[in-house]
């Protein structure tokens, strides 16, 4: 008999500490054209219980973008699928895209797991205080994957503390999401950025050039999408 023994694969998301969690946040954002009036689409994504933000597109002057967040992958093609194949939404043209679908994801250091992984996206999304939003995939190439565990860290270590360095300043807060196997693309990440004011937004992508991750290990970057919240609801 074969001695050999398989070891169970542990999927769980894991923190400082030794937490595990088998939760997480999907997030979708999906836009469309061809809106003049946003009250009928609040309307909409409240019966339809849809968590997260409704955005005025700044780059088309009908369009919106609708960011949902659940833990249920399912509600993507059911609760939220019926909303947008309903009025007032199925009279809108779709921009497949700027389709953007990702999930929550720890990295191991995370002091509160369940916070990061469920909480904090929420409040970040919802934060009335931060209406202006950036969000974009990116796809690293396959030469990053094939660095060593050092060189890994000391490069998302330098894109790490510039993001948090504006973080901490209240100039703009992330939210990172995982997308592999998700994206039509084959894109690795979608990446949010929200805050008060949509220059630092900008000068954060600006700042985040010069890191050797982007400059050397990112494939492609975008479409961007840029937008301004004038609807935003989650549940604590």
């Amino acid at each position: 008999m074969d001695q050999i023994q398989e070891e169970k694969l542990d999927i769980r998301e894991r923190g400082a500490g030794q937490q595990a969690l088998d939760r997480r946040l999907f997030m979708q954002l999906q836009v469309f054209s061809g809106c003049t009036d946003t009250a009928p689409l609040v309307e909409a994504l409240e019966k339809g219980g849809v968590e997260g933000a409704l955005y005025l597109d700044i780059n088309d002057p009908q369009g919106v973008g609708v960011l949902a967040v659940s833990e249920e992958p399912a509600f993507f093609v059911a609760g939220l699928r019926a909303v947008f194949n309903a009025p007032p939404f199925a009279s809108f043209r779709h921009r497949p895209e700027f389709a953007m679908l990702g999930r929550t994801y720890a990295s191991g250091y995370e002091p509160d797991l369940a916070d990061w992984l469920l909480k904090r996206p929420r409040r970040v999304v919802a934060n009335p205080q931060f209406p202006w939003a950036v969000w974009y995939p990116l796809r690293r190439t396959g030469a990053f994957a094939r660095l060593a565990p050092k060189e890994q860290g000391a490069i998302l270590r330098e894109h790490g503390t510039i993001g948090r360095a504006y973080g901490e300043a209240g100039l703009a807060h992330d939210i990172r999401l995982a997308c592999n196997g998700l994206d039509v693309a084959d894109n690795d990440f979608v990446i949010g950025l929200v805050g008060s004011d949509l220059h630092p937004l900008s000068h954060l992508v600006q700042a985040m050039r010069k890191t050797i991750q982007t400059s050397k290990y990112i494939e492609k970057l975008g479409p961007f999408f840029v937008g301004r919240a004038c609807w935003q609801h989650t549940t604590p």
